[in-house]
């Protein structure tokens, strides 16, 4: 979508992201402890910062897309096709637009609409050029007419991205008009033809019960299945919500693999290297108190589990054991995302491009070559924002101006080699914009909470609010 924002941006953006240069950022002793206990006002400073920083990634939603059909690129330069996941964060970001005046109610509904008509009366076959098979959707469809692009996947969890996109929009839209109406049908619709046993793998192996993470018309169904701990905890809560079969014991095999460890005193939790994990399904579902049976069982909600994640990642930062330039206590963030490529050599380190870099602590870190994700930090800002805000702070003041653009923050930097990534990833920019507001309004998570696929999913996988 092209839309003319000059006048908004000359409101907003120079209220000026980079208020705090000048003002040193100190080095810092915080000592973690419970989210309980932990209370952050804002200043003037910092909310003009957030207004700035949501701004600018909600720009990219509506400069990167196709009003028409609803589909938003994968990424922000020019070949980029479109990415359902992408499309699953954007739909709840037309309502921050709303929320904060940069749109209106009506324009969001319109583009909201269009995208649900688009999937609805998109192709679903085993047609190899179809949009989707089974209610799931191929992960990137080329942007005008929306078909599979690069032979990619029939994607579950990226589908289920897209779902809980649809399902904030119909809970969202509860007004009594001709628009609203629609979303609100089309939304169940959607989510009632999700064809959850296609995609569920066999009962027995390694990945017994388990939903499989693709489907190919070539190939057929993908060898793993969803399990561990990673991004995929929502998916478990959409599927026991609509419809899949003897989900408990689905739930039951993405358990038995947790992987509980200590990286550091205090900080046990169940492990995930790239940060990502621990924020793709808090964007969506308000974790604060739930557990399921293996949270209860060690004295902690999945909220306090991601807390406890970006702490562990900011005490890699100071250990900093393969002693890249730039990692601190105020520099820090290790996630999927862009980096420098193999093209660049310092004293024989290996770089590489996208990855899903991560780290749970010294003795256990994905492809960790000194490049740091600025929306890995700033997502994390609802588990620990007297963590995150000294974070942002110091980046604008040592690296601001390479970090800054059109959309906010590039997805990525690498203070070793001087390398700035100059593109933006709609599935980076989305869990930023989104858990910022999070963390003012908790405005997704009121309306996901209160809708019956939701809640009917967490009953079944038998979650509780611990006491």
């Amino acid at each position: 979508m092209k839309r003319n924002f000059e006048m908004m941006t000359i409101k907003i953006i120079l209220l000026v992201v980079f208020v705090f240069v000048g003002c040193k950022a100190q080095q810092d002793n915080i000592v973690f402890k419970s989210k309980e206990k932990v209370d952050y006002p804002l200043s003037n400073d910092e909310t003009k910062l957030l207004d700035s920083i949501q701004y600018r990634s909600f720009l990219f939603f509506t400069q990167e897309s196709d009003p028409t059909n609803g589909l938003v690129k994968d990424r922000s330069a020019s070949w980029a096709p479109a990415s359902i996941a992408a499309i699953g964060f954007a739909l709840p970001s037309y309502a921050v637009g709303v929320e904060r005046n940069w749109i209106s109610r009506d324009e969001a509904a319109k583009i909201t609409l269009n995208t649900l008509k688009f999937f609805f009366n998109s192709v679903q076959s085993t047609d190899t050029n179809a949009t989707g098979y089974k209610g799931f959707y191929y992960h990137f469809l080329r942007i005008n007419s929306g078909t599979r692009e690069w032979n990619c996947e029939l994607s579950s969890v990226d589908t289920g991205l897209l779902m809980m996109g649809i399902i904030f929009a119909r809970n969202y839209y509860d007004l009594d008009n001709d628009i609203e109406n629609k979303i609100r049908l089309l939304a169940e619709k959607l989510i009632n033809r999700l064809d959850w046993e296609f995609f569920k793998m066999p009962p027995t192996g390694e990945y017994a019960n388990t939903i499989s993470m693709g489907w190919t018309p070539e190939k057929g169904m993908h060898f793993m299945g969803w399990n561990g701990y990673n991004e995929a905890l929502f998916l478990y809560i959409l599927a026991a919500g609509s419809g899949m079969k003897n989900v408990e014991a689905s739930y039951d095999s993405w358990l038995a693999s947790y992987n509980w460890r200590t990286p550091y005193p205090e900080l046990s939790h169940v492990v995930f290297p790239p940060l990502f994990g621990h924020q793709f399904s808090h964007t969506f579902i308000d974790f604060r108190g739930l557990v399921d049976k293996y949270m209860k069982e060690k004295g902690i909600d999945y909220f306090e589990n991601s807390r406890r994640a970006t702490f562990v990642q900011r005490l890699y930062a100071i250990d900093n054991p393969h002693d890249w330039a730039g990692y601190d206590s105020l520099c820090w963030g290790i996630t999927a995302s862009d980096g420098p490529t193999d093209k660049y050599n310092f004293d024989d380190k290996k770089f590489i491009g996208y990855a899903g870099r991560g780290t749970s602590g010294p003795d256990l870190n994905y492809f960790d070559d000194g490049t740091i994700a600025p929306y890995a930090a700033i997502s994390s800002i609802v588990f620990a924002p007297e963590i995150v805000f000294p974070t942002i702070k110091s980046i604008n003041e040592k690296y601001g101006k390479g970090l800054w653009g059109p959309y906010g923050y590039f997805d990525s930097f690498n203070p070793t080699i001087n390398w700035f990534n100059k593109e933006y990833i709609g599935i980076d920019q989305g869990p930023l914009l989104l858990m910022i507001e999070n963390f003012r309004t908790g405005l997704i998570w009121n309306y996901v909470m209160k809708d019956s696929v939701i809640q009917m999913g967490l009953t079944r996988l038998g979650f509780e609010y611990l006491k």
